[in-house]
């Protein structure tokens, strides 16, 4: 919930505009900076980019993201099934757990996020 630095635009695919695409900077792998800055890493993974923008949160209620979740329209074209293995082992999402120097983990492990995700469908992926 901060402004990227430094200042970027999404770009019609979202993954950069042309002459600074995401991979300008973010690389395959998290990079530990070694100068002053208020920032102490970029980011990395060989995929990384923006999310498209029909899958952001910001600002929604939980309800409307629940939905927005089990919508294969709006997450990646996942079924539920596909939806668990996508918390569950993606090395994007698996970022989240090592952000790098400088960046606060989500909490707990993948591997409980991924089990968290499954009771939830198991018990019928109800939304608020």
């Amino acid at each position: 919930m901060h402004p990227h630095f430094p200042p970027v635009s999404r770009g019609d695919s979202g993954g950069g505009v042309a002459g600074t695409p995401c991979t300008a900077c973010h690389t395959d792998r998290n990079y530990t900076l070694h100068v002053e800055a208020s920032y102490r890493s970029i980011p990395g993974n060989a995929r990384w980019g923006l999310a498209p923008i029909e899958m952001a949160w910001q600002g929604k209620p939980i309800g409307e993201i629940c939905l927005q979740m089990k919508d294969p329209n709006r997450n990646g074209g996942r079924d539920l099934s596909l939806l668990h293995r996508h918390a569950a082992s993606d090395d994007l999402i698996a970022w989240g757990w090592e952000p790098g120097l400088g960046r606060d983990s989500a909490p707990g492990t993948q591997d409980l996020f991924g089990q968290l995700i499954k009771a939830w469908i198991d018990s019928g992926a109800q939304c608020p």
